[in-house]
C-alpha cells in the first residue's frame, strides 16, 4: 500500500548517522544523498527518507505518529534498538518485547530519532496452537 515514508530533520549528518546505524543493525546499506539532500535509504523493497522541510521552516515530530519497521525476529528488534540507543535515538515506550491482544503476538521495540520522530521494530510472532484438551473419563 504504501510507496515510502519520509521524515524530516534538522540535521542531516546526525540523522545519516542514526539511521545508517539502526539500518545497518537489519542488514540495511547506508542511505545516500539525492541531488536534492534528501538521505534515501532502501531495503527489502522499501524506502525511506530523511529531508529538510522543503518550505524552510523547523522539522518538527508527528505527535501520534509512529514508523513502524519489519523485522526479522526479536533478536532483530533487540539489534535495532540497541544501534538506534548507541546511535543517539531515546529508548521510549516499555522495554522491546512481545506485546499480545486481540489474537496477535509481536515483539515490539521502540526508538525516538535524534528529531522526535518515533519508530517501532516490528515482528509478528507466530500464532500460539491451542492446547488439546483430554476427554473427560465417563
Amino acid at each position: 500500500m504504501f510507496s515510502h515514508m519520509m521524515v524530516g530533520s534538522n540535521d542531516l549528518d546526525r540523522s545519516k548517522r542514526f539511521y545508517d546505524h539502526l539500518f545497518a543493525s537489519i542488514g540495511g546499506k547506508p542511505g545516500f544523498q539525492d541531488p536534492k539532500g534528501r538521505l534515501i535509504y532502501s531495503h527489502n523493497g522499501s524506502m525511506f527518507l530523511v529531508t529538510k522541510p522543503i518550505d524552510g521552516q523547523p522539522a518538527t515530530h508527528a505527535n501520534g505518529g509512529t514508523i513502524g519497521f519489519a523485522v526479522d525476529g526479536p533478536e532483530q528488534a533487540d539489534a535495532w534498538h540497541k544501534a538506534g540507543v548507541e546511535a543517539g535515538g531515546t529508548a521510549i515506550e516499555d522495554a522491546p518485547g512481545v506485546r499480545s491482544g486481540g489474537g496477535m503476538h509481536l515483539y515490539l521495540a521502540y526508538l525516538r530519532d535524534p528529531d522526535g520522530n518515533k519508530l517501532c521494530a516490528l515482528h509478528r510472532m507466530p500464532a500460539e496452537k491451542p492446547t488439546q484438551q483430554t476427554p473427560a473419563a465417563a
